[in-house]
Order: C-alpha cells, then sequence, then structure tokens
C-alpha cells in the first residue's frame, strides 16, 4: 500500500491539538502541493487565508463572541440540502452521537454540546487556521474543483504529519471573517480549517467515523 493509500485510510478529524507550531515552510509545502488538485480549464479556483498567533487569536475570539450572541448569517451558499433527506439525517446524527459520546457529553446536555461547538470557532485550539474562500462568480463546477484542493490539503498536511479538521461552521458568519481578514466582497466564505499536531490522548481523536459500504455507493458494469 502506498503512502497516498496510508493518508486516506488513516486521515481524521482532529478536534484537539498540542501546543506546537507548524513551520511556514511545512505550511507553504503542503499548501504548494495542494495546488496540484484537478481543476476544469486549469482554473484553480479558491483562496486560502493562512492565520497563526494574534491574528489567529483576534479571528477566533470575534467569531466566539458572535456565536454566543448568535449573530449568524445566511451561508453564502447551500451547505447542506434542504430538506435532509432522511438517510443522510441518520448519518449526521450518527456522527454527532459518536463525537459527544467520546467526550461524555450526554444527549440532553445542551451546553456541554453548545461548549464543544463553541470550539469550532476556536479552530480546536490548533496553532494555524485556514479559512477558505471562493470567487463569488465561479459556477457550481468550481466548487467540485474547490472540494478536490480542500482534500489535497487535507492529504498533503498528513504527508507532512499534521492533522488537520474541516471547519463547515465558520460558514455562518461570513460578515465576521469578512470584515476581520479584509476579504473583497467578490469572495464568498467556504470553510474554515485546523492544522496542528494531534493530542494522541484526546478522546475526541480517538473515535472513527463510519463510511458507507461499497455496495451502497458504487455499481460496477460490465466486471
Amino acid at each position: 500500500m502506498t503512502a497516498l493509500f496510508d493518508a486516506l485510510q488513516n486521515r481524521r478529524s482532529t478536534r484537539r491539538f498540542l501546543d506546537k507550531p507548524i513551520e511556514k515552510a511545512t505550511l507553504e509545502r503542503i499548501l504548494t502541493s495542494a495546488r496540484r488538485a484537478p481543476s476544469g480549464a486549469n482554473l484553480q479556483p479558491g483562496f486560502a487565508y493562512l492565520l497563526a498567533g494574534e491574528p489567529l487569536t483576534q479571528l477566533s475570539d470575534r467569531l466566539c463572541e458572535a456565536f454566543e450572541q448568535s449573530d449568524t448569517r445566511p451561508e453564502e451558499y447551500d451547505y447542506f440540502p434542504q430538506p435532509m433527506p432522511a438517510y443522510l439525517k441518520a448519518r449526521q446524527r450518527e456522527v454527532g452521537y459518536a463525537l459527544y459520546n467520546s467526550l461524555g457529553i450526554a444527549r440532553r446536555d445542551i451546553p456541554g454540546r453548545l461548549a464543544q461547538h463553541r470550539r469550532n470557532f476556536h479552530f480546536f485550539d490548533a496553532p494555524v487556521g485556514l479559512v477558505i474562500t471562493i470567487e463569488r462568480a465561479m459556477g457550481k463546477g468550481c466548487y467540485m474543483d474547490l472540494g478536490m484542493f480542500i482534500q489535497s490539503i487535507f492529504l498533503a498536511a498528513k504527508g507532512e504529519g499534521v492533522d488537520s479538521c474541516g471547519i463547515g461552521a465558520l460558514a455562518s458568519y461570513p460578515h465576521i471573517i469578512r470584515e476581520q481578514l479584509s476579504l473583497p466582497d467578490n469572495e464568498v466564505v467556504v470553510c474554515g480549517m485546523a492544522l496542528g499536531y494531534g493530542d494522541p490522548s484526546a478522546p475526541e481523536n480517538q473515535f472513527e467515523t463510519p463510511r458507507a459500504p461499497l455496495d451502497e455507493y458504487t455499481r460496477f458494469l460490465g466486471f
């Protein structure tokens, strides 16, 4: 099995990190490698804003304040289907229960769940936070290309021994992020990402999310 397959099999959403910085040269290799992701007509859509130190703290603090005040905005693109089909809702609930169970947070422990959700906006205390954007005029196909870029960041990070977690929750706070990062109006906030070195002792880093079996999403014809 190649290193790429190892990375695909072993990558996890890491939600607690060690207090250990990432060298800028490592981040440059990760982002440069990820840009090799395929894209239609080689448009290479999407931008990545990397934050560490005080800029990351300032953005995190503002996001947490907005979360506590329920100061959200409609997402600038449709992340989830509306309404959510029952089979997808079941997957969403399954992974949510697994995360909270790993932390000992009971199903009816609303304050505990809110406190855990708030950690999204502190990038799970990772040393590096990313904000991913795309130009507003891009078509739906470019979002597919952007997804391949994001996945390539995950895999390139894993190849460098760096752990990661996507943070879709940031899409509900485009007004905060746009102001804090001085983003141009023509860029849509797509998601965030946490990068760092995972804490191997953290229970939320131990559980593995299930994946659908092959025969549920694949059809082989002519084999």
